[in-house]
C-alpha cells in the first residue's frame, strides 16, 4: 500500500472517530464534571498506550525524560485544544461544536500550503471550494441558532473557536515531528504531561459514585482518543497536511446523522438539533470535495510507467 493511501485510510478513521465524540462528551457531561473528563481521556489513552510501548518498544520512553521544546509546546496546545473544547461542547450544541472546531482544519490545510510549500492541483482546488460551499449549507441551520442566540450558547463558540486555533498549532509542530521522532513516542508526552496538568483541577468523588454505564462512556471517550490521534499522527507521517485537514472536515457529517437519529427518536438526554434537506446537499458536497482533494495525481513518472507497461503489453 502507497504511503497516500495509508494516509488517507488513518485520516478517515480519525474523522470516524471524531464524528461520535462531541455527542459522548455531550452526554458525560452531565455526570462527569468537564475537567475530570478531559484528564481522564487522556489517562486511559496514555494507559493503552504505555502498556503496549512498554511490551513493544520500552526505548520509546526516553523521550519523557528529554522531550524537545517544540513537543511540550504541542502538549501544552492539546491540552487547551481539549479542555475549551469539552467547554464547547458543554455550552453549546455537538453539532455546533462541530462546526467551529472545524477552522482547524482549515487552518492546517492554510499552514500546509505556507509552513509545508505543498502544491494543489487544479482538482483539489475545485474540491476545496466544493468543501466550503457544502459545509455552509451543511451548518445553516446551525448558523441560524448561533445568530439567534445570546449567553453561555455564544459562551461555548468563544470557547470551540480557541480549541480550533489551539488544535491548528498542535498539528502544525506534530507534523514537523513526526518526521524526526516515532508517532508513538510523541504520543506518549501528549498524552502524558496533559494527565498530570489537569490533575490539580480534578473532581475525583463523583467517580466513585457512577453506574457502571457511565464508565463504560468515559472507556470509549479514553479510547476514542487513541485511536484518534494515534491515527492522525500516522496521516500526518504518511500524506500532505492539506489533505488531512478535508478528510478531518467530514467527521460533523457523522455528528449530524447520530443528531439526527436521536432527534427523530426524540430522546430527552441530549438537546435536539435543526437539520433539513439542504443540510443533507451540504453533506454530499463536502463528501464530494473531500474525495477529490485527497484523490493522489499521477506523476510523470507513475504515468511514464503505465506507458511502459501497454507497450511491453502489446509487444507481447
Amino acid at each position: 500500500m502507497q504511503n497516500h493511501t495509508k494516509g488517507i485510510i488513518y485520516a478517515s478513521v480519525t474523522a470516524f472517530f471524531w464524528g461520535f465524540l462531541a455527542v459522548a462528551l455531550k452526554i458525560a457531561v452531565r455526570e462527569v464534571e468537564p475537567q475530570t473528563i478531559v484528564w481522564f481521556r487522556f489517562v486511559v489513552a496514555f494507559i493503552i498506550l504505555a502498556s503496549w510501548q512498554a511490551f513493544k518498544n520500552p526505548s520509546s520512553f526516553k523521550i519523557m525524560t528529554k522531550p524537545p521544546l517544540l513537543l511540550i509546546l504541542a502538549a501544552l496546545a492539546l491540552s487547551w485544544n481539549y479542555m475549551s473544547y469539552m467547554l464547547g461542547v458543554h455550552y453549546t450544541t455537538p453539532s455546533n461544536a462541530q462546526l467551529f472546531i472545524q477552522t482547524g482544519p482549515i487552518l492546517l490545510a492554510v499552514a500546509g500550503f505556507i509552513f509545508f510549500k505543498e502544491k494543489l492541483n487544479r482538482n483539489q482546488v475545485i474540491g476545496f471550494a466544493i468543501a466550503i460551499l457544502g459545509l455552509s449549507f451543511f451548518y445553516r441551520d446551525q448558523l441560524a441558532a448561533f445568530f439567534d442566540s445570546r449567553g453561555q450558547y455564544n459562551l461555548g463558540v468563544g470557547f470551540t473557536l480557541t480549541s480550533a486555533f489551539a488544535w491548528a498549532t498542535f498539528a502544525i509542530i506534530q507534523k514537523k515531528l513526526v518526521s524526526k521522532y516515532s508517532v508513538e513516542s510523541l504520543n506518549l508526552f501528549l498524552f502524558g504531561l496533559p494527565a498530570i496538568l489537569f490533575i490539580p483541577f480534578v473532581n475525583f468523588a463523583p467517580l466513585f459514585h457512577l453506574h457502571w454505564s457511565w464508565w463504560l462512556l468515559l472507556l470509549f471517550l479514553g479510547a476514542n482518543t487513541f485511536i484518534a490521534y494515534t491515527c492522525l499522527a500516522q496521516a500526518l507521517k504518511y500524506t500532505e497536511a492539506n489533505k488531512v485537514s478535508v478528510i478531518i472536515i467530514i467527521n460533523p457529517i457523522i455528528t449530524f446523522i447520530t443528531m439526527g437519529v436521536l432527534t427523530k427518536l426524540n430522546v430527552s438526554w441530549i438537546a435536539h438539533e435543526r437539520f433539513s434537506m439542504l443540510t443533507i446537499l451540504g453533506a454530499s458536497l463536502v463528501i464530494t470535495g473531500a474525495i477529490l482533494v485527497a484523490k493522489k495525481r499521477k506523476t510523470a513518472s507513475h504515468k511514464l510507467s503505465q506507458n511502459s507497461d501497454k507497450i511491453a503489453e502489446t509487444r507481447e
